[in-house]
């Protein structure tokens, strides 16, 4: 499996006097503000990291840079230049979503990850895959045998999942599949997965109309994120493996949350606890060289950064060392993501400059 990095989960309170940006962010400038601007005009000028529509950095509460360039494309309208104002798309960031909606469950005491996973389809006690716990699923440790390739014309569950003869159930498509591995003994990245764990949610909480609410009333509402619009499969389960739509100030408040250990403001979301599962790796990509949690990735850096992560780029990095927050939106080629970690890098030695310069 590879060394994991010894991780102790870290988080950091509100500043003093730093509002919470429910309503609206506070922002500041910093000494290396001409630094930091110069890095972030990086990400809009480089053909390594294709186009980018977004790069939001935050320090301390407050927002030190914002800034939007490109355009977003649609099918059924003109293209649209992107502002704050932009619903950007997630892809694979819902998953974190989804630890944090899993994690109020696990808080009431209604799902617990030691628990085999409650999923129809493995209910015989003859099927191998019965045994899945829900922890299997929530770190991609589950065995099945779903491949995550994005290669049109390969053999491609996710792209079959989402767009083929999957998209009108996307976790009964995943559920039927067969292992693999014995499970909790091999990682495999799998969107299907995430899918599986949100029809496990919609079986607590309801499927449709009742869970979008409960998305809403556990993470949406408290946090201000008024542009959230997650999308559900015609069963009524949210495809946490790929779809809600934001602004990106709206999902800077999401890794904020995290950042904050749970809590914001004066209500307690989801417990400290839970929060820290997201930093603490249980596997190692051997292809990225980076590490998974659970439904969140791990840098294993000297800051602690953990990040939700999307198709073409997509991030919410979460730095609890320096108590910033970096976010790129955009349209990375795959090939071209050690680049844009190395630009990621760059952001965070500005911010380190900062952050450790003496007092």
């Amino acid at each position: 499996m590879g060394e994991l990095p010894k991780v102790v989960a870290n988080f950091v309170e509100q500043p003093t006097g730093v509002a919470w940006p429910t309503s609206e962010w506070p922002r500041s400038t910093c000494a290396s503000q001409r630094d930091l601007e110069d890095v972030a005009a990086e990400a809009f000028g480089s053909e390594l990291l294709g186009a980018t529509n977004a790069v939001v950095v935050i320090q301390g509460g407050r927002v030190l840079l914002e800034r939007y360039g490109g355009v977003l494309e649609f099918f059924d309208r003109p293209a649209e230049a992107v502002d704050a104002s932009s619903q950007l798309l997630s892809w694979s960031m819902a998953k974190s979503m989804l630890h944090m909606i899993i994690g109020t469950l696990v808080d009431g005491g209604v799902l617990s990850p030691d628990q085999i996973a409650p999923v129809r389809e493995w209910s015989s006690l003859d099927d191998p895959r019965h045994m899945i716990h829900i922890r299997d699923l929530l770190a991609m440790r589950d065995g099945l045998a779903f491949v995550e390739n994005y290669v049109v014309g390969e053999v491609s569950h996710v792209i079959e999942m989402l767009f083929g003869e999957g998209k009108d159930d996307v976790a009964a498509y995943t559920a039927q599949l067969p292992l693999a591995h014995e499970p909790g003994t091999f990682f495999n990245y799998s969107s299907g997965t995430t899918n599986v764990l949100s029809r496990i949610v919609a079986d607590q909480v309801g499927y449709g109309d009742a869970y979008r609410a409960y998305l809403d009333q556990q993470l949406f509402a408290p946090l201000g994120m008024k542009s959230a619009e997650a999308t559900f499969d015609p069963t009524g389960v949210f495809i946490a493996s790929s779809y809600v739509h934001a602004t990106a100030l709206d999902f800077a408040k999401f890794g904020l949350l995290y950042l904050r250990g749970g809590q914001w403001d004066t209500q307690r979301l989801i417990s400290e606890t839970w929060a820290g599962t997201a930093q603490l790796p249980h596997s190692l990509d051997e292809e990225s060289g980076n590490f998974y949690s659970w439904q969140w990735w791990v840098t294993g850096d000297r800051y602690g950064t953990y990040w939700a992560n999307g198709y073409e780029g997509q991030m919410i990095n979460v730095i609890p060392a320096m108590d910033a927050l970096v976010l790129r939106f955009g349209h990375t080629d795959a090939a071209n993501y050690p680049a844009l970690n190395e630009w990621r890098h760059r952001v965070l030695e500005v911010l380190a400059k900062e952050f450790y310069a003496p007092s």
